[in-house]
Order: C-alpha cells, then structure tokens, then sequence
C-alpha cells in the first residue's frame, strides 16, 4: 500500500511542482518495494495518465540492464520510476534520462558526473587510472503490442549514501556522499530529477532530439576515443568509440570501418 510522503520529500517536490509538468501527476511513495518500474507498469495497467511516478528507499528487486539485480539496500539509495506515454519519443528515453539524471545531480549536489554509453552515471576513481564508478543507472522498459509501443518506465536508481557492496561491485561502485564527502539532500535529488527529465521529454516532444543528443555527448567523454571491446557471433572485437548517432547508437571504428551498436554488452576498457 502507497505510504505518506517522507516530510524531505514532500517539502521538495511541493518546491519543483511549477518545473516538473506533468510527472508526479500521481506521485506513489513506498518506503520499501520489490521494483519500482513493476509498480509503476501496474498503474500503467489501470490508467494511469502520462508522469505517473514511484519512489522507494528500498528494492528487493530491483533490476538493471540484462535482467541484472539493482543493489537496492535500504537506507542506502533512492529508486524512482516515470512513466512516458509517448511513444514516438521511446527510442531515446534511455539517453534522455542519463541527462536528466546527470543534470540533477549536477543541480541539486554540485557534483559534476559522466555518462557511460548507454545508461551509466558515473565518476572518475581516483585510485584507478581510466575506471570509472557507477553512481546511477537508468533503465528504459517498453510495453508492447502488436500496435507497437504503448508507453515506456523510466527506472532510475541512485546510490545516495554509502553502503556495503557485495564483492562484485566494491570496485565499480560508490555514491553521491563518498564523493562529496558531505550529506546529500535526497529529496532536493528526487526534486531535480523529475525537472530534468520534464525538461528533456519536452524537449523531444519539441522536436528538439539533436539538442538533446548534444547534451548527452557532452556528459559522456567517454563516446569517444575510449577503447573497447564486445562479442560478436562468438568473436571478440575491439575497437574506440566514435560518438553516437541520431538515434543514439554508440558508434565504434574498428578495423577500418565503423560499427553501429544499439545493445548487447559493452567492455570498456
């Protein structure tokens, strides 16, 4: 059952509510929750309007990209989930979100984050030279039918603060508070978020995609010139990036040709 706004959420998205348009038009808050996009998918299924939002403090199963499990611990991170009843706009929600996501933390923390082809927010390590530290993730779920695309839930989930990671993400991830070295105002975070995709959707609606797709390049250094790796038909290939495309496929120039990759598993190295 939904539960009463946590007091630093309410006062900040009652702040934002002029920015924000549409999303939060209704607003679903959960202290704890199995997925944020599941809960988000069934207001779908009963009607929800465009800018239906959920948000958790815990997820017991949260899920990124290749159905892998989101460390969603409580107390730890914030998860939220929108949905986009624009099916013309779909294609590129993934990286409309990133900017969104980086732009807020940006806003509301001061911090300066990177994006990591297609959907990692990440920073610089310190102790590593060219690794990078995941401090965000989006996940884009598309409902569809045989008329195609019927709407689309943007997952976010965000490490706020810091929390003891299982041994595979020690070294890959950290969070807005280990960065900064201070306390972060997660409902200012949540605020901007929804700003920031508010504004990137408009944008889209505009027909603005190639500001939108500046925007991106300029948040992801890494589109370009960074090697990489991936397999294909059982041979592995490597290569750098070269930016990305209009519809946001990241290009990579290997063997003297360029290659047009839209999904499948990236090693950057």
């Amino acid at each position: 059952m939904p539960e009463e706004l946590p007091e630093e959420l309410a006062v900040a998205l009652a702040s934002s509510v002029d920015r924000r348009g549409a999303l939060g038009r209704p607003l679903v808050f959960l202290s704890s929750t199995g997925s944020t996009n599941d809960i988000v998918q069934r207001l779908a299924e009963n009607g929800a309007s465009h800018g239906a939002v959920a948000i958790a403090l815990a997820q017991t199963a949260g899920r990124g990209r290749h159905g892998r499990e989101w460390f969603s611990p409580p107390g730890a991170g914030l998860y939220m989930s929108v949905l986009i009843r624009n099916r013309a706009i779909a294609p590129l929600l993934t990286l409309a979100g990133g900017v969104a996501v980086a732009e807020a933390i940006r806003r509301a923390t001061g911090l300066a984050p990177a994006i990591k082809w297609p959907n990692d927010i990440v920073v610089a390590d310190p102790h590593a030279r060219g690794r990078r530290r995941k401090l965000a993730g989006i996940l884009a779920e598309g409902s569809t039918t045989d008329a195609g695309v019927q709407h689309v839930i943007v997952g976010i989930g965000i490490n706020v603060r810091p929390a003891d990671y299982p041994p595979p993400l020690v070294n890959r991830a950290t969070s807005l508070e280990r960065e900064l070295g201070r306390s972060v105002d997660a409902g200012l975070l949540a605020s901007e978020i929804l700003v920031a995709l508010n504004e990137q959707v408009t944008a889209l609606e505009a027909g603005e995609r190639e500001e939108m797709l500046d925007r991106w390049r300029r948040f992801s250094p890494s589109s370009i010139g960074a090697q990489v790796s991936w397999t294909a038909s059982g041979e592995t290939i490597t290569g750098r990036t070269a930016g990305i495309d209009p519809e946001g496929a990241l290009l990579i120039r290997t063997g003297g040709e360029v290659r047009r990759i839209i999904s499948g598993e990236i090693i950057w190295d």
